[in-house]
């Protein structure tokens, strides 16, 4: 039981990559990409999910699967084009696959109505190709063994045409009995080899057993092809490539001065000529009266290709992620105590010329290297979310009566897994209300000199150590008037306060704000943008808007490369030790007392390169001292938020760069205004990660002005 359990919990991890790779294809296909391979990997990605599902009698899966299945055969063979209306429903098809995935592994029931309804579409779509559905699945036809005489004409057959320039194979083709428990027929694939080029095809019958001691569920049947193809070898592989692991297969080219030779299978059979049609032999006949030597050498040629099968099979493991998880930590561990190793040989007075500092320093160098050896494990791409988000565009668009493209950029950036599969969903956030509120009607986008058609842009890419994901859709961009009026009325801000556009186009992230004139199944309850801003926090990350009226938004997340290791710059504040995040410093400078200005109270600015820029009292923003430091004595460093800000933070001293293990603060203590997480140093004690900006956003902030952030968490 436990290892069908598990065959079974692998199967729908396949299926996962499998409907990935139906969704981005179908997606190309949409946007014009309709050539033969594209085509080829939908199909084999359906057909794959329905193989499987039979295997563990997934009916409902297996049936749709099925139908599916059909209407794409015809667009691979042309019978029927890829248009529009044509693919609408193909996607739709591919959301309802995924669902019936998901029951399926849950064990829930799911909504027969909507997949009959989809069903009916698709035999619809097949009869427009020509292709007209039997009424009885010859798949779930249960085995009857009666001997039969075989027709591979239908199959596959030589031309009459000069072959002389052709690559000549013998491909001996073995099916095991998981090839058909799997729900894969020999048949399909001849004929698909068939395709390849020109073939004859004898089937042999040596090992196959009275019927006394047939299994129906057995495999006895080999299949020797005599092929001629201008293509080669790799293209008649691809052919089983479903099936490797449940065959035996076997692709030998034959010497051009043997292109006129009979081929292999004749000497099999001498009672018999060499032609198309196959008779099976008679049943009382003896498996061991007659031995065919090519079914008895195909073991040994297919064990020729095991070690091609294994290379392959070993090219990539699936692990527990549990086991992943406990690597980084050891490593985090070991970062940690190399540190302690270091502050303790420090602290002994030992010249970095001796042997045990330069141990250390090399200990180091390969402490770092195992560490992104490790966070390269568990870094991903970005391209499975952002696929997701694209059915989300496709239910909100049905939903508003909107026509609305999602285009995705940088599906290969890579982020820590953790960070992936928290940013599901925020992103869904932002994208449904990207659709619902960002993108005009068709009517209203015509008037305003729009196309009908709106567009949300999700692009993710590297910046400064961090991943940016930007939101952008090309509406009618923020109403700030009606935002304003709307926070004013729900008493979210005063109705004299003075905002810039900035702090107002973020009034859409306090908690129970809203636009929406009407409460719907999509948004309208003010639960979106708020949970948004938190999901991002917790991820030590950043949400910030752009937006220009009658153009559009843009959402932009900042967010860490990974949750577990940083390079981050030791600070001295107010005898308190700080780390702040080396990707947010510019450069560190001693201002000249004429450079600072005051700007009333204790606010002030420093000029730098023609710039004012604000200066922030690190120690007194955060409650370490009450009155604001001298800025000559102390150490500026000139750091950038996201979006683009630049602050001046006023500290202590630096005590240097190192390599810090992030600690979650949130999780063993609670959430911090200014501090994004804790780590330990090589001496055991705890220091406190900087929050660059909520500290900058906060020290601009009148109403919290004076008032220390450690105070106002409390």
């Amino acid at each position: 039981m436990d290892a069908m359990a598990a065959i079974r919990k692998t199967f729908f991890q396949e299926c996962e990559e499998q409907l990935a790779e139906l969704e981005s294809g179908l997606i190309a296909m949409e946007q014009g990409d309709t050539d033969s391979e594209r085509v080829n990997a939908v199909f084999r990605a359906v057909h794959s999910v329905k193989g499987g599902a039979g295997a563990f009698d997934l009916e409902d899966l297996v049936r749709f699967a099925h139908v599916f299945e059909t209407a794409l055969d015809e667009v691979r063979n042309e019978r029927l084009a890829p248009e529009p209306h044509v693919l609408k429903v193909m996607l739709r098809a591919a959301d309802v696959l995924a669902d019936l995935v998901v029951a399926a592994r849950d064990e829930v029931p799911f909504d027969e109505a909507r997949s009959n309804a989809l069903t009916e579409e698709l035999v619809k779509l097949a009869g427009e190709g020509g292709h007209k559905e039997e009424e009885e699945d010859t798949d779930d036809e249960p085995f009857v063994f009666q001997p039969v005489q075989v027709d591979m004409s239908a199959l596959m057959s030589f031309g009459d045409d000069d072959s002389s320039s052709l690559n000549h194979y013998n491909v001996i083709f073995t099916p095991k009995t998981a090839l058909y428990a799997n729900a894969n027929e020999a048949a399909v694939l001849l004929r698909e080899l068939g395709r390849v080029g020109e073939a004859k095809t004898t089937c042999g019958w040596a090992d196959l057993p009275l019927l006394p001691d047939l299994d129906p569920e057995g495999a006895y049947l080999t299949w020797t092809i005599d092929l001629k193809t201008e293509k080669g070898e790799n293209e008649i592989r691809e052919v089983f490539e479903f099936v490797d692991g449940d065959c035996e297969l076997d692709v030998q080219l034959q010497l051009p001065d043997m292109a006129e030779a009979p081929p292999l299978f004749a000497a099999e059979e001498p009672e018999t000529e060499v032609k198309d049609e196959v008779i099976a032999p008679p049943v009382k006949a003896a498996p061991a009266a007659a031995p065919a030597p090519a079914p008895a050498a195909a073991p040994q040629r297919a064990e020729a290709a095991t070690p091609q099968a294994v290379a392959a099979a070993q090219a990539t493991i699936r692990v527990d992620l549990d086991r992943v998880d406990r690597l980084i930590n050891l490593v985090g561990e070991l970062v940690i105590n190399q540190a302690m190793l270091a502050q303790r040989v420090s602290e002994a007075g030992l010249a970095r010329s001796s042997a045990v500092a330069e141990g250390l320093d090399e200990l180091e160098d390969l402490s770092r290297e195992i560490q992104e050896s490790v966070m390269a494990i568990r870094a991903q791409p970005v391209k499975p979310v952002f696929q997701r988000m694209s059915r989300i565009v496709r239910e909100v668009a049905d939903a508003t009566g909107k026509i609305v493209r999602l285009v995705t950029e940088g599906e290969t950036t890579e982020v820590d897994k953790t960070v992936i599969e928290r940013l599901t969903d925020p992103l869904t956030h932002m994208i449904r209300n990207a659709v619902d509120h960002g993108i005009e009607s068709e009517e209203k986008r015509i008037a305003a000199g729009k196309p009908a058609e709106g567009t949300v842009r999700v692009s993710a890419s590297h910046r400064s150590g961090r991943v940016v994901i930007e939101i952008a859709d090309d509406g009618a961009g923020i109403n700030r008037p009606r935002v304003r009026e709307i926070a004013i009325r729900k008493g979210l801000i005063a109705a004299d306060a003075q905002l810039t556009d900035d702090e107002i186009d973020n009034l859409i992230f306090l908690p129970g704000f809203s636009t929406a004139a009407t409460i719907s199944d999509i948004s309208g309850r003010g639960v979106g943008m708020d949970v948004v801003k938190r999901s991002i926090q917790a991820l030590g990350g950043r949400v910030f808007i752009t937006s220009r009226p009658g153009l559009g938004s843009t959402f932009t997340m900042s967010l860490p490369l990974t949750l577990a290791v940083m390079d981050g710059m030791v600070l001295t504040v107010s005898d308190q030790t700080l780390v702040v995040p080396i990707s947010a410093i510019v450069e560190t400078l001693r201002p000249a007392a004429a450079d600072i200005h005051g700007m009333g109270g204790d606010s002030r600015v420093v000029a730098i390169r023609n710039s004012f820029l604000p200066m922030v009292d690190v120690g007194q923003e955060l409650g370490f001292r009450d009155e604001p430091c001298d800025p000559l004595s102390g150490v500026a460093m000139l750091v950038e938020a996201d979006g683009g800000s630049r602050s001046v933070l006023l500290v202590d001293g630096i005590q240097g760069q190192r390599q810090v293990v992030i600690k979650s603060l949130e999780a063993n203590y609670y959430l911090v205004p200014g501090i994004a997480a804790a780590t330990i140093l090589g001496d055991g004690r705890v220091a406190l990660i900087l929050d660059i900006d909520t500290l900058v956003a906060q020290s601009r902030s009148e109403g919290q002005r004076g008032k220390p952030l450690l105070e106002a968490a409390e």
